[in-house]
């Protein structure tokens, strides 16, 4: 799903949700009424994880599995600039981790990534790169692309639909994992249920499965409060417009 009302200037997040609540209602409703019970939801319009959540809440027939939010454009980036700076082809690059909101609160996460199977940071060695230059590049490219071209990620966004799509029905290869926002009840993170909140994900026979029992710092656990604090505020605010 692709179309979403976009942020204009001198817009809050709150009049931006009313726009989108509005669309991702009707939505909704027309996939309850007549999609099949097996159809797979990628919503790409911003406030992606959001416009999610509203679809499935408006489409109680179709389980809430079958809904995600893309947050593998920025899984792509976050693998793309660890490439970068170890001058390796990106697919020599695995086990990045976007944790949260499609939104410059997202967490982009190295601490498992590994380079041709030797851990990341211990290629990199250089914590003030990761904090300070890598994460903030991650959760700002959207922003610099439309800076850049006055708009929005085109052949980009493109790739990360497909490579989403890609995994969600063929599966991913044994041994990595990837980023998609999906419901987050259930989760053994400590991520308040109900949400539509970015995991590591393996995938197989068309389902996702959120990877249990990573290591998480308490550096980390700040950045996954706060993307879940912002998609907390973004789901009340959404329910309030539906009852309205």
């Amino acid at each position: 799903m692709l179309g979403a009302f976009p942020r204009k200037d001198g817009m809050e997040r709150k009049d931006l949700l009313e726009k989108n609540c509005g669309i991702f209602k009707v939505q909704g409703d027309l996939l309850n009424s007549v999609a099949s019970k097996n159809v797979k939801v990628l919503v790409v319009g911003n406030p992606a994880n959001t416009n999610c959540l509203i679809a499935s809440e408006c489409a109680p027939n179709i389980p809430k599995k079958n809904f995600s939010a893309l947050t593998r454009l920025d899984h792509n980036r976050c693998i793309a600039q660890v490439a970068i700076k170890c001058g390796v082809p990106i697919e020599q690059v695995s086990g990045s981790i976007i944790w949260g909101n499609h939104s410059s609160t997202q967490y982009p996460d190295i601490n498992h990534c590994k380079v041709n199977g030797t851990a990341a940071k211990d290629l990199i060695k250089d914590d003030a790169w990761v904090n300070d230059v890598m994460i903030p590049c991650v959760q700002k490219r959207g922003a610099a692309i439309i800076a850049a071209r006055k708009l929005s990620s085109a052949l980009s966004a493109a790739q990360a639909i497909s490579d989403h799509m890609n995994n969600w029905f063929l599966g991913t290869p044994a041994g990595t994992f990837v980023s998609m926002a999906v419901d987050s009840t259930g989760n053994k993170y400590g991520v308040a249920d109900g949400l539509m909140y970015s995991f590591p994900v393996t995938c197989k026979g068309g389902e996702w499965t959120i990877v249990d029992g990573l290591s998480i710092d308490d550096y980390s656990k700040g950045k996954m409060k706060a993307t879940e604090t912002e998609l907390s505020e973004e789901k009340t605010m959404a329910m309030e417009i539906l009852k309205a």
